[in-house]
């Protein structure tokens, strides 16, 4: 068994995480950390009472060293590049799920904080396995996607080779309100989510920039990408509807068939996606259809899973030379 760790176990994705682990043939876990420590895991999860009990430590990079050869960092973004470089001057592989690892370093700066590990962000592999899993298993330290770009990325990615020059790309996304952490907002408010669908920082967000920068990335191509995130009044899942401008008139279907065929986790539909058949997995659902050269693209995820701990799993797998759906969850909550 492969020893691991996870840091900043307290949130929804470190418990996803802990739940996917604890059936997991080849990883265990060691270590548990939080900021404060001195905890139990039932503890900081209720519901893992008589199924987890580990002990909850206070996050400490030399501890972790001691006991794990891997550390899942579910961390925010500037607290987990600390993390990160102590770990891996120690000889730790580290999945990191925060955005500290995620774009070049100009574009980090840009719209998030200054950099304090740009010794080891060249090395960070991007992990979106169908797009990267080659270098994944090449690497030490893998920036795991977040929701949207991954929900995104997906989607979109197949087509970009047909898009209309100069034509942007409009990204509609709309995540459950797991996606905004545990910590309370007015925005995360019941009395403000409840009944209610709204969008936040429409055009401004930070992840539209990281969506580009990974289109350039793999098709040396820079289209507008303009992205609106909106907040659905559910718990978990993510649907994101995208339109582009093509060259020609395409067979989307058969684009999407040839690019993903063989990929285990993503699954082409023949009607539009929804989210309650992939929430509880790590599938990717998707759905395209053409008019003309309008294109409309559907993609839906589980926000938690495959936005978070379940693809941190799957890169992690890729990591260690074992088969990449290790321990993944594949069974919808439905009904």
């Amino acid at each position: 068994m492969i020893p691991v760790a996870v840091i900043g176990a307290s949130g929804y994705t470190g418990l996803e995480l802990l739940k996917i682990l604890h059936n997991h043939p080849e990883f265990q876990v060691v270590y548990v950390a939080t900021s404060e420590g001195e905890s139990r895991v039932e503890a900081l999860h209720p519901s893992l009472k008589k199924v987890v009990s580990l002990p909850v430590e206070r996050a400490d990079a030399r501890a972790v060293a001691d006991v794990a050869q891997l550390a899942f960092l579910a961390l925010p973004h500037k607290t987990a590049m600390g993390f990160a470089r102590e770990l891996l001057e120690r000889g730790v592989k580290v999945v990191d799920l925060s955005a500290d690892y995620r774009l070049k370093l100009e574009t980090y700066e840009a719209h998030y904080c200054p950099h304090e590990d740009k010794a080891h962000l060249p090395e960070a592999v991007y992990g979106l396995p169908e797009y990267y899993r080659e270098k994944i298993k090449k690497a030490r330290l893998v920036a795991n996607p977040g929701c949207y770009p991954t929900a995104s990325l997906l989607g979109l990615l197949p087509f970009i080779p047909y898009i209309k020059e100069e034509s942007p790309i409009f990204i509609d996304a709309k995540s459950g309100v797991s996606g905004a952490g545990k910590k309370l907002s007015a925005t995360t408010h019941f009395v403000t989510i409840n009944e209610n669908i709204f969008a936040y920082n429409p055009l401004k967000h930070r992840h539209g920039p990281e969506i580009s920068e990974k289109i350039d990335d793999l098709f040396v191509v820079k289209p507008a990408v303009h992205f609106v995130p909106h907040l659905l009044p559910v718990t978990r899942g993510m649907l994101c509807s995208i339109y582009m401008e093509l060259e020609k008139t395409v067979d989307p279907f058969e684009i999407l068939r040839d690019r993903y065929g063989d990929e285990p986790f993503v699954r082409v539909r023949e009607t539009p996606v929804d989210i309650k058949s992939v929430a509880g997995t790590h599938f990717c659902d998707l759905y395209a259809r053409c008019e003309g050269t309008g294109l409309f693209i559907s993609s839906a995820i589980d926000n938690l899973l495959r936005g978070a701990s379940s693809q941190a799993v799957a890169n992690a797998n890729l990591l260690y030379g074992f088969d990449e759906g290790l321990g993944l969850p594949d069974l919808a909550y439905v009904p």
